[in-house]
């Protein structure tokens, strides 16, 4: 008989142009790296198959444990669907600048161009600095006539929607919807498992080699919807319960701050449960096992583990199920 436990894998670190230092000064991630700009915390992204750090499945492949326990870790209903392919790409993301002006396909397109989902993601605002703010979508009433004068002329940011941020805030983003995330915003990501995005303006930056990476112009086209601007959410942040922050055909997710200890039953999911730390500490405790989760760490909770505790003076989580 398996003995379940909390899972925590190793973060699959990406160096990026944009990326700076908070990963590691803000969150406490270990690596070498400079400018990291993602940590991927569970991934089943082919060559970014997330390993297990931790406990008896240590070294263990997120896709190997699916295709071994099947629906003792995901669940009946997303097996089913999903087979071995893990449905979430989850992250920590720290922009030191801009990131590209881009935007995702949707599981239609994507899948006839890339055989890949669609990437609807959402997300949740750690910390910022002064002035800080994202891109999501258009200003009102342009068009795709305006957006491609405005790209062929270089003139894109002044027709961008800019979106001042604080910490704590959470938003809601669409496949279609044009987006960047600022300078200076340290933030976590929950989105579809896929690794697609066009790219559509880059700030007209140079990388160490002195080339421009790559646009998507011609891509990007057909997958804009100029209506889109995303959704910031507004939810409940009552203490010692469940806040519901955004329910959707891929994911679910819920904002949770303890102050005391909880007990955790999720006899009613059909579904793996995540928690992403993103204030404070906690111990999950059960049986056998206690696992201590502290600020940008995450963790797997298999299909199979209905019940446990959460013991903490105080902790805020992102909780995250299909």
């Amino acid at each position: 008989m398996v003995k379940w436990y909390p899972i925590k894998f190793f973060p699959i670190f990406k160096e990026k142009i944009w990326g700076g230092n908070k990963l590691k000064e803000v969150l406490g991630k270990e690596t070498e790296l400079k400018n990291v700009g993602e940590s991927w915390e569970i991934s089943s992204v082919d060559d970014n198959i997330s390993v297990v750090s931790s406990g008896s499945f240590k070294g263990k492949t997120l896709t190997e444990l699916i295709a071994t326990y099947k629906e003792e870790i995901v669940g009946n209903s997303v097996f089913r669907v999903f087979g071995t392919n893990f449905p979430l790409l989850i992250k920590f993301i720290d922009a030191e600048t801009d990131l590209s002006v881009q935007l995702h396909p949707n599981d239609v397109l994507a899948k006839k161009r890339h055989n890949s989902f669609g990437k609807t993601e959402m997300w949740y605002v750690i910390q910022r600095d002064n002035d800080s703010r994202l891109v999501l979508g258009f200003k009102n009433g342009i068009t795709a006539t305006d957006y491609k004068k405005h790209l062929k002329d270089k003139s894109l940011p002044s027709i961008l929607n800019d979106v001042p941020v604080n910490s704590g805030d959470a938003f809601f983003i669409q496949t279609g919807t044009i987006h960047a995330i600022g300078a200076g915003v340290l933030l976590a990501e929950i989105q579809q498992t896929s690794d697609i995005t066009y790219r559509v303006y880059d700030w007209d930056r140079l990388d160490d080699n002195g080339k421009s990476r790559r646009l998507h112009k011609r891509e990007a086209l057909d997958a804009i919807n100029f209506g889109f601007k995303g959704e910031k959410m507004v939810f409940d942040t009552i203490e010692n319960q469940s806040n519901q922050m955004v329910s959707c055909n891929y994911f679910t997710t819920n904002y949770l701050h303890l102050n005391d200890n909880k007990e955790i039953n999720n006899k009613d999911k059909d579904s793996f449960v995540i928690y992403m730390c993103i204030e404070g500490d906690a111990f999950f405790s059960g049986y056998e096992f206690e696992e201590h989760v502290k600020l940008g760490e995450t963790v797997l909770i298999p299909a199979a583990l209905k019940e446990f505790d959460i013991k903490t003076n105080n902790v805020k989580l992102l909780e995250v199920f299909i």
